[in-house]
């Protein structure tokens, strides 16, 4: 198992289930904001002094394989899944996805 495997830590009782560092309530997200707004490692680090390098290139990493999926499309149209759908729901006793739609205006 990777390293950053063993770093991110998802509780459903912590941060509403979100991913998180080692256990603590720092979250993935509010890494990668940092990084995004442009903090250096160093400066996150001096922000949070729990962190580790290899926390923020576990965040990095998290965020990557979490965007790396397989994108299924659907034969036939939006019709056909939205029937699908629908009777998935039904069968679950879910709200259709048609009534849903109808409720927001589609």
């Amino acid at each position: 198992m990777s390293d950053w495997m063993n770093r991110i830590t998802i509780n459903p009782e912590q941060c509403g289930g979100r991913p998180c560092i080692r256990g603590m309530r720092i979250r993935v997200i509010d890494v990668l904001d940092l990084l995004a707004a442009g903090l250096s490692t160093e400066q996150i680090l001096e922000e949070m002094p729990d962190l580790e390098v290899e926390d923020i290139q576990a965040s990095l990493q998290y965020a990557a394989r979490s965007l790396d999926h397989p994108v299924l499309a659907a034969s036939g149209g939006s019709e056909r899944l939205a029937s699908f759908l629908d009777a998935r729901s039904r069968e679950s006793g879910g709200i259709p996805l048609r009534k849903v739609r109808q409720k927001r205006g589609m």
